[in-house]
């Protein structure tokens, strides 16, 4: 609580300004009348926002603000958005390198408003990677330039881990933004350990799971047919299962990632880890591609956002909905309450 008694609103970045996300933070503000939206100040140019919500016809006022606190006060009556300047004008689906820095700098701001207790969790709206690389960001993606701004130690002992949750299912990938033959090497006793623990200890503290049940994925068809279709079930996968149990943690498997993610198989656990990305992303935007969020865990503060990219093809056209954003506020705000106890 502020101060005042009041909570601290949520911080929602700008993400790639040629993409969907000014369209989606309009549309999430405007959804705000049924109490589904809770309050949160937008880090973006008020008159980009202002020109976008003219074109595309959406009723929504936006109004600069000076300070976090001021916006919390007005967000019923308009969108408050904190300024942050853009180098360049914006052309919908064509990102430009010029503004990656004010890309960059929402995000180090919001991070910041969070970590001085102005805001109580950073939302991030989609960014355009390939356009951040050109502008000289050298991170793979959001978790890792997150926990990088959080002043993690690099290595596997600091480095966070990411959740997707959809309906009834969450998925943790062990790991990430790598290739699938650059992920085969990475899946190792230590990560899916960590990867494990990180996932329980955030089940407990931010979705108030007492118990978290933990599902294993096998990394080959079959779960490896007995070491017919590879080892790493029987050498590392099952090994790191002990590790977790002999540790408390309630974790099963390795199960086949083939019938892992039915509606009867998604009961009996609570969160699913899983080998490479696609194993764990496949099954979550086909269930529910529409409110499917992404969470980090492991920091120490709330960070998620929505599961889709910038989507530039439809960018500009009105097209875009705002399901996974609110989805993500409201996750955000769910686990933020909890950490406040």
């Amino acid at each position: 609580m502020t101060e005042s008694g009041v909570r601290p609103p949520l911080v929602l970045t700008m993400g790639e300004p040629a993409g969907i996300g000014g369209e989606i933070a309009l549309k999430a503000w405007a959804a705000r009348a049924d109490g589904a939206v809770p309050p949160f100040v937008l880090l973006d140019d008020p008159a980009r926002l202002e020109a976008l919500a003219a074109r595309l016809g959406l009723p929504v006022p936006v109004k600069a603000v000076g300070s976090v606190a001021e916006g919390a006060a007005l967000f019923g009556a308009a969108l408050p958005v904190l300024p942050q300047s853009l180098a360049a004008p914006v052309t919908p689906g064509r990102p430009d390198p010029a503004n990656g820095a004010a890309v960059i700098a929402s995000i180090d701001r919001a991070v910041d408003l969070v970590r001085r207790g102005e805001a109580s969790a950073v939302v991030t709206n989609p960014i355009q990677k390939s356009a951040l690389y050109a502008a000289g960001f050298r991170h793979p993606g959001h978790t890792e330039y997150l926990a990088h701004l959080a002043g993690l130690a690099a290595g596997l002992t600091g480095e966070p881990v990411m959740m997707l949750a959809a309906q009834d299912l969450r998925v943790v990938p062990v790991t990430i933004h790598v290739s699938v033959r650059d992920a085969v090497p990475l899946v190792t006793r230590e990560a899916i350990l960590h990867a494990g623990r990180v996932t329980a200890a955030a089940l407990a503290r931010d979705f108030g799971i007492a118990r978290p049940r933990l599902a294993v994925a096998a990394l080959n068809p079959h779960a490896g047919e007995g070491g017919a279709m590879g080892r790493e079930e029987i050498d590392i996968i099952a090994p790191a299962i002990a590790d977790l149990r002999a540790e408390g943690i309630d974790a099963v498997g390795p199960k086949p990632a083939d019938t892992l993610f039915h509606a009867a198989a998604r009961r009996g656990y609570d969160a699913a880890l899983c080998m490479y990305h696609d194993q764990a992303l496949i099954p979550l935007k086909t269930i529910d591609f529409d409110t499917g969020v992404n969470i980090t865990l492991g920091l120490p503060f709330v960070r998620t956002s929505p599961d889709h990219g910038t989507a530039l093809d439809i960018a500009g056209t009105g097209k875009a909905g705002a399901s996974s954003l609110i989805a993500a506020l409201t996750t955000a705000e769910a686990m933020a309450a909890r950490r406040r106890g």
